[in-house]
């Protein structure tokens, strides 16, 4: 299933040019696959692969993966001046026996009896049209690649089995069969080597998927042997869906299969990769160029995991951010370790605009390295962002508003001439920034009382504002906040120096404000924030704050 056309691209000589020596990690993978096509002279579409197993509801990890691998994709493209024509499939692996039930299903009782069996053999738990649990986390895989805009192929496993399209080299694995073993087998210890076997059958009797040792292959027959779960010896062809391999030679035969060219995978396949690569080459593959990238964390540091279900889900991501702050997020450092969960939103956000606002103005080879070109696949919208989600977050903290027209209110009395409608990524911010808020920032928020050199501060600070004249900008008031703390003992930092020469100010100045005025340990630059939200308002909140509203409120 191919949902959408490849962009075209920019494959003007100074481009070009600038692609063969960008040190942007896509660009470096890509020269890397280049050299192996050239040298190999493949003369059929490049196959770009990414790898799903649908034991649970899809995670951002695996969005992260087609994300990536289009991004090498593009740069690949480019680099080759789209001479080369590419493809990318996304293969689930459904036909994968169910070993344990997700904690994150309806009704997990009610799988029990299905342990072991096919993912796309195990009912739906969650109801509608699809008919197994594998179908249903494929379908919410391809919902959201496809609302990105991913141009890619869906394949499934069972499909790929039971259709035949596998027949080749399963007959190839019965062939070969030693020589897997002997790969295989010294990875292991010794009572597993005693029952392994790299095909595990599908049990005519219960469906179940089966780890049990072989009796016999006979690669002339393409059969296998084995001890049923009734202890009688059944025979069953390894073609036709009646047999599937263990992941790792599994890995390794699907390369050969499909002749896959490019292949990323986490950290926690590293130690296999040697064994993945060598079954493709017994099989007659060549193994495919490799990205490894780092493990996403959860809050508490530990790995994510669709069973267990923490971290972040597509659908949660979505529900607070855009999709392009998400590929930002995946562009990033893809092999530094990083946690995945709510607090990484609004950074995300902020510098993807950032990134997307600066683009036009860039040499061709700062464009390059630009992660808007990758997220967009070369073709990085106009975008302008004049108030960040960090700003419209503050601004919804300290107007408790609830609806996108009090921030509107706001915002427009600041930015004259922005609307809604010249505006659309800002509105959709706003939305985002509301409901972020609510579920995240309002319960966590803890209003300070003011001792005794916090509301002299304060009320030094309102009489500062009150001489401002209401349409000052965020520069000027910043300046007049500053002047407030250069006067107070407590704020003054002596390893810094004002303009005057005297002490400069500390981060501890900003920190009062921001747990005194709204409820949080963090916030923006405090003059922009006031601009914004406007000086009379910004006093109401000082008055609120010194009077111990605030406290009693939150």
């Amino acid at each position: 299933m191919t949902t959408a056309s490849l962009p075209e691209l920019d494959l003007s000589p100074a481009v070009v040019e600038a692609a063969r020596t960008s040190k942007a990690w896509p660009f470096e993978e890509a020269r890397k696959l280049l050299k192996r096509v050239q040298k190999a002279k493949i003369d059929r579409p490049v196959l770009f692969e990414t790898g799903y197993g649908p034991s649970g509801l899809p995670h951002i990890g695996t969005f992260g993966e087609v994300a990536r691998t289009t991004m090498v994709r593009t740069a690949f493209r480019l680099l080759s001046e789209d001479r080369i024509p590419t493809r990318l499939l996304c293969f689930s692996d459904d036909m994968d026996g169910m070993r344990k039930i997700p904690e994150n299903v309806p009704d997990r009782a009610a799988l029990e009896p299905y342990l072991h069996m096919p993912l796309t053999a195990v009912p739906n738990p969650f109801g509608g049209d699809h008919d197994s649990f594998g179908a249903h986390n494929n379908a919410m895989l391809r919902r959201f690649l496809d609302h990105f805009g991913f141009e890619y192929e869906f394949a499934s496993a069972t499909d790929y089995y039971k259709s035949g399209r596998f027949d080749a080299i399963l007959l190839k694995a019965a062939e070969k069969y030693q020589d897997i073993m002997d790969v295989m087998l010294p990875t292991l210890g010794e009572e597993r080597q005693a029952t392994y076997s790299p095909f595990l059958p599908i049990s005519p009797i219960s469906g179940r998927v089966l780890y049990v040792p072989m009796k016999a292959v006979d690669a002339k027959a393409g059969t296998i042997t084995f001890e049923d779960e009734d202890g009688t010896d059944v025979t069953l062809p390894v073609t036709g869906g009646n047999v599937k391999l263990q992941w790792k030679p599994d890995f390794g035969a699907r390369w050969a299969a499909l002749d896959v060219d490019f292949e990323m995978f986490g950290k926690d396949h590293l130690t296999n990769q040697p064994i993945y690569d060598r079954i493709c080459e017994v099989l007659g593959g060549t193994p495919p160029e490799h990205f490894v990238y780092e493990l996403f964390l959860d809050e508490v540091g530990q790995k994510i995991s669709k069973s267990k279900g923490n971290g972040l889900t597509i659908d949660e991501w979505l529900t607070y951010a855009s999709p392009e702050s998400l590929a930002l997020y995946m562009f990033t450092k893809p092999k530094t370790a990083k946690k995945l969960y709510f607090d990484v939103i609004p950074k995300a956000v902020d510098e993807y605009f950032a990134f997307a606002e600066k683009y036009a103005s860039m040499p061709v080879e700062q464009q390059l390295a630009n992660p808007a070109w990758h997220i967009h696949s070369g073709n990085p919208p106009k975008v302008e962002v004049p108030v960040s989600f960090t700003m419209l977050l503050n601004l919804v903290s300290a107007s408790n508003a609830e609806n996108k027209d009090v921030l509107w209110a706001f915002i427009s009395r600041h930015v004259p001439g922005v609307t809604p409608q010249s505006h659309p990524k800002l509105d959709e911010l706003v939305g985002y920034a509301i409901r972020y808020f609510e579920d995240f920032v309002k319960p966590a928020k803890v209003f300070h009382a003011p001792d005794e050199v916090e509301l002299e501060a304060l009320k030094a600070l309102d009489e500062k504002l009150a001489s401002l004249p209401e349409d000052a900008d965020g520069s000027a008031i910043q300046d007049a906040v500053l002047d407030v703390a250069r006067a107070i003992e407590r704020y003054q930092d002596p390893n810094k120096k004002s303009p005057d020469g005297g002490p400069g100010v500390s981060v501890a100045w900003f920190s009062a404000l921001y747990k005194l005025l709204l409820g949080q340990e963090k916030g923006p630059r405090f003059g922009s924030f006031v601009a914004l939200y406007g000086i009379p308002e910004t006093r109401a909140l000082i008055a609120r704050a010194i009077s111990g509203e605030l406290v009693s409120a939150g």
